[in-house]
Formats: C-alpha cells, sequence, structure tokens
C-alpha cells in the first residue's frame, strides 16, 4: 500500500503543477458563465431563455471545435517529449490551419441552423432576443477555433500557465463589456442580450491577438518559431491532426449533443423551464470545466510518457489524475449541495425558476462519478492516440442511452425537465465505463 502511494505521489504532484494553471483558467470561464448568466437573467427572463437556447446550440458547435484541437496534443506533446521542438512549431501552424478550415465548417452548419431556428419550437416570444445574439457569436467562432490551436500548443509543451492568464484577462474584458452593453453603462447603448454577444466576440479577437504577440515576442517560444515561420505546410502532420482531431471532436462533440438536445426538448416545456435550465447548465459546467482542466493535464502527461515508450507511467497517471478528479467531485457536489436553496436566486429574480434549479440539483449531483470518470480516460486515451473507438462509445452513450431516455423520462413519463436531467446520469456514466474498459484493454500487460 505504501509503496503503491511512493509510485502516485510523483504523478500528483507532477499532475498539480501542470494541472492547476488549466483549471485555473476553466475558472475564469465558470465565472464568465456565471457573470453572463447573472447579467442577463437580471435584465430579463426572456432573454435568460434565449441565451440557454443559443448558448447551448453553440456549445455543441465550440465543444466539438475544442475536441478537434486536442487533435495536436498527442503530436506536439510527443515531439516536445523527444526534443523535437522545430517540428513541434511546424505542427502548431499545420493545427492553425485545420483549426481555421473547420471553423469555416462549423460557421456553415451553424448558419444552416439559423435559418430554420423558428422549426426547433422554442416559445415564439424569444425569437427576437435569439436571432442577433445567434448571428454575433457566429462570427466569433474563428477566433475561437484559432484561440484554441495556442492554447493546446501550449499546453502540450507544459507551458499552461501563459493561455491561463490569457483566457483570465479575456474573460474580466468579456465581462466588463457585458456591463456596459447589456444595461448601457457610460453613455453607451443599453442592447441587452446582443450586448453580451457583442462583448463576448471583442474579448475573443483580443486574446488571439495577444496570443500571437507573444508567441512571436517570447523568448520561451523562439525554439518552437523556426519550425512555425517556415514557409509552406507538412501533409503527414495535417492528415494526422484531421485523423486525431474528428474523432475526438465526434466524440466530444456528442456528449455535449446530449446537453443541446436536451435543451430543445426542455424549450418545448416552456420558458421558465428553459431559463432554469440555462441556471443549471451554468452551475453544472462549474464542475465539468474543473474536471477537463485536469483531464486536460492528463492527456499532456500521457502523451508525453506516450513519446517516450514509458507505459507504465502512462496508466499511473491517468490512474492519479482519477483519483485527483474524484476528491474535486466530492468537494464540488458538496458546496453546490450546501448552497441549493441560494444559487438560483444568483441568477433571477423569479421564484419559480429558483425553485425548479432546486430540483434540479438531484440528477446533477448523480452524474458527477460518471462524468469524471468519464473525462479522466478519454483524455488518457486522447494521450495515447486511441481516438475513433471513443466515437463509438459516445454514440451509445449519449444517442442510443441518453436522449432517448430523457424524451422518455420527461415526456412520456411526464416528469418533466427532471425527467430530461435524470436521463445524464445514465449516458455519462455508460461512457465513464466503457472508456475506462479501453484504457485498460489498451494499456494492460505492464
Amino acid at each position: 500500500m505504501l509503496t503503491a502511494l511512493n509510485d502516485y505521489k510523483e504523478h500528483y504532484k507532477a499532475l498539480f503543477i501542470l494541472g492547476i494553471p488549466i483549471v485555473i483558467g476553466q475558472l475564469g470561464i465558470i465565472v464568465l458563465g456565471f457573470a453572463d448568466t447573472i447579467m442577463i437573467g437580471h435584465h430579463s427572463t426572456n432573454e435568460l431563455a434565449a441565451a440557454s437556447f443559443v448558448n447551448q446550440m453553440f456549445n455543441l458547435a465550440i465543444i466539438f471545435g475544442t475536441g478537434f484541437s486536442y487533435g495536436l496534443t498527442p503530436i506536439a506533446g510527443g515531439l516536445y517529449g523527444n526534443r523535437e521542438y522545430k517540428e513541434a512549431g511546424k505542427a502548431l501552424k499545420n493545427s492553425l490551419a485545420a483549426n481555421f478550415l473547420v471553423s469555416l465548417f462549423l460557421i456553415s452548419v451553424m448558419f444552416l441552423l439559423y435559418l430554420n431556428v423558428h422549426r426547433l419550437g422554442q416559445p415564439e416570444e424569444l425569437l427576437p432576443f435569439i436571432r442577433p445574439y445567434f448571428i454575433i457569436l457566429l462570427i466569433s467562432l474563428i477566433f475561437v477555433m484559432l484561440f484554441n490551436a495556442f492554447k493546446q500548443f501550449a499546453d502540450s509543451i507544459t507551458d499552461t500557465q501563459t493561455p491561463m492568464w490569457i483566457m483570465l484577462g479575456g474573460n474580466v474584458l468579456n465581462i466588463g463589456g457585458n456591463y456596459l452593453l447589456i444595461y448601457g453603462k457610460m453613455g453607451l447603448p443599453e442592447l441587452g442580450l446582443a450586448g453580451a454577444g457583442i462583448a463576448t466576440l471583442f474579448s475573443r479577437i483580443v486574446m488571439v491577438l495577444i496570443f500571437y504577440f507573444i508567441f512571436i515576442r517570447s523568448s520561451r517560444y523562439a525554439v518552437y518559431r523556426e519550425g512555425f515561420l517556415k514557409k509552406g505546410f507538412l501533409r503527414d502532420i495535417f492528415r494526422k491532426l484531421n485523423k486525431l482531431g474528428w474523432p475526438i471532436g465526434l466524440q466530444m462533440g456528442m456528449e455535449t449533443a446530449s446537453f443541446s438536445l436536451s435543451t430543445i426538448m426542455v424549450g418545448w416545456l416552456g420558458a421558465l423551464q428553459l431559463a432554469s435550465h440555462q441556471v443549471m447548465l451554468t452551475i453544472s459546467t462549474f464542475c465539468f470545466l474543473m474536471y477537463y482542466g485536469m483531464g486536460a493535464a492528463i492527456a499532456v502527461r500521457v502523451s508525453n510518457f506516450k513519446g517516450k515508450g514509458d507505459i507504465l507511467h502512462v496508466r499511473q497517471t491517468a490512474y492519479a489524475g482519477f483519483h485527483i478528479i474524484m476528491v474535486m467531485a466530492v468537494v464540488a457536489s458538496g458546496l453546490i449541495y450546501l448552497l441549493r436553496y441560494h444559487l438560483g436566486g444568483w441568477f433571477t429574480e423569479d421564484m419559480e425558476v429558483s425553485m425548479m434549479v432546486v430540483s434540479l440539483m438531484l440528477p446533477m449531483l448523480l452524474y458527477q462519478f460518471g462524468d469524471g470518470l468519464q473525462i479522466t480516460f478519454a483524455n488518457a486515451l486522447r494521450g495515447i492516440s486511441d481516438v475513433k473507438p471513443m466515437m463509438i462509445i459516445a454514440f451509445i452513450s449519449y444517442f442510443i442511452i441518453s436522449l432517448p431516455a430523457g424524451y422518455i423520462f420527461g415526456f412520456i413519463l411526464g416528469w418533466g425537465i427532471i425527467g430530461v436531467w435524470m436521463a445524464f446520469p445514465f449516458g455519462l456514466t455508460s461512457a465513464g465505463i466503457m472508456l475506462y474498459l479501453r484504457f485498460r484493454q489498451q494499456t494492460r500487460g505492464v
């Protein structure tokens, strides 16, 4: 027992050093999500409901895009582990190009959704708020994808602090812009939800420009710039980015789809249910992004060991990461449970919405184990470049199990929004178990 603890102690320490800056950056996103929802919710309940619908549709595109960008992690992480810095710089250049092309694809898909938004059965009174907010976020997708490429590269070479500070600065800029444009402060027009979209777009543009400036000027990145600035693209790296990126993007996209498509179902129930759904999603994102920050550290460290052919430490890193994420889950769940009667009131003055939020706490707390399990081993598999089976696992978990269960519980059994949310523990836990079994199979023998 003591020997096993000593074996893991090194990995706990390394994951904390690598992962805490990523988690802090993710906490910045959480704070931004809380601030967005609070400011919009206190402006009007209809705008809060419209934000719920649009944000969940875009979360599907953004999470897919983020998953695609994760294809760089095992490539750049392996090159970094072998000290092939020039090749790593080339990989970043190819990743930026690939991410830009994927952003154009996502914009096209989302624009088609925009043209048909009136056919999705959402409350008619929300459409005047949905449409302008949707278009503004559509433009920002390019900058999300370019930032993702820089962030994944920095994380892969263990520079997790630079993206952390850029994300925190961008979030402060976004929150300030929200305050000025939602409520019309300092002589600016009161734009409500559209103002929140403009602030988001501006902050995303600034974050990309700052990251590019740091990469070009910072001495830390000097060894990578030669490969980055060399003319042309490498087909092998570009092909590998797509080979890894699409399966990861589809796996993460299908997970997000179980929430985004559930948002459409919740919209069938009414604007109050949609508003409470947005509040609950914002709270649950608090847990998800913290876990995924540590999950990203697992993927980076696993990819470094995989590049060296050290499978023993690959397994130990994944299991150590799971231990850390479970501790995080217990602490976060306990905090949310203690505050369950207060959280809804932070976001809206509507008592009916607040009480509906309390009723959704149980299913949210139930799926924390499954969420932590699937995040750990999805990232571990990403680190060893075993990504194709993840698509099949995601399809079974979220499209065969979670979404049908949500419809059955919510509408056939008549449980309403609580029934829609009760499906999530089934989907996430199923995914976690299958991903764990796949990782164990791929790394057995050590």
